[in-house]
């Protein structure tokens, strides 16, 4: 083989690795660190797995879909499709009329066990701190992802529908922070879009939550005072008051619709935490 042969054959040869390494996606002298273009889509993808939000572990609080500190109140043909408790409290006024599916529980170990539970809840749910995306005022008219949501004062949904959409992922959760009042309008909705569940999304409550007339929430409220509900108005969840009352007229707690899972005690593990009392 004289030269000219040899040197066509080197020739050919790095032509080959050229087009060998363009097929396969990559560049000579490229680097493959977290920064280049062959590792863009895992880097985007990261922090989003990052900020995945765990449950909140209910407890013993779980077990009830109705669950207030002082008093429970009801006007109207109320159905609370589950357990409803009080503890410290005793009173429970108003069924009949209402109807309760489950049990009731007055200021005995069950209901005092639930609010202990519910207090554990409420200080791991508030505690939450990954990934806080700032909300404030009103959601209506919004549509939002997974995640944790931080208002620092007020929320409200009063100008349109709330969709929530878990993008096809069922056990996405749905932490919502208030830190004082939070309110819905009458007639306003929340929507669930994408697989997501009543049981996987939560309203963390400073002072107290108000329901307007024929409104419809989806989720759990873990609220540190109070919780009214105006005539009509629907939780497919629970709603669990620690201090003070929950007073209903002809609502409806705890049924889901066709289609939409029960509202059942979510069992997974419990993050550890600094448990600290209510403010």
């Amino acid at each position: 083989m004289n030269r000219t042969e040899m040197a066509a054959i080197a020739v050919f040869a790095v032509l080959a690795v050229l087009v060998l390494s363009s097929s396969l996606g990559a560049t000579p002298g490229a680097s493959n660190s977290p920064g280049s273009a062959t590792n863009a889509a895992a880097v985007s993808v990261a922090p989003m797995a990052a900020c995945t939000q765990k449950n909140v572990y209910l407890g013993s609080a779980g077990h009830f879909e109705v669950l207030a500190g002082t008093t429970v109140t009801n006007t109207g043909k109320t159905t609370v499709h589950g357990n409803l408790g009080v503890s410290p409290g005793s009173a429970v006024t108003g069924f009949p009329p209402g109807t309760v599916t489950g049990t009731i529980d007055k200021a005995n170990t069950a209901a005092a066990s639930a609010q202990r539970a519910l207090v554990t809840a409420y200080n791991n749910a508030s505690g939450r701190t990954n990934c806080p995306i700032a909300v404030a005022g009103n959601l209506g008219g919004q549509t939002l992802g997974p995640g944790l949501y931080k208002s620092t004062s007020s929320l409200s949904i009063s100008s349109g529908a709330l969709t929530l959409t878990a993008h096809g992922h069922p056990g996405a959760v749905f932490i919502f922070q208030i830190a004082t009042k939070f309110t819905m309008s009458s007639g306003r909705h929340v929507i669930l879009a994408g697989g997501a569940q009543q049981r996987n999304i939560y309203w963390v409550v400073g002072s107290s939550a108000t329901l307007g007339t024929t409104s419809v929430l989806y989720g759990t409220i873990l609220a540190h005072k109070s919780i009214s509900m105006a005539t009509g108005a629907v939780i497919h969840g629970r709603a669990l008051a620690n201090i003070g009352a929950v007073t209903m007229g002809a609502s409806i707690v705890g049924h889901a619709p066709m289609g939409q899972p029960a509202a059942t005690p979510v069992n997974v593990p419990l993050p550890r935490y600094v448990a600290r009392p209510f403010p």
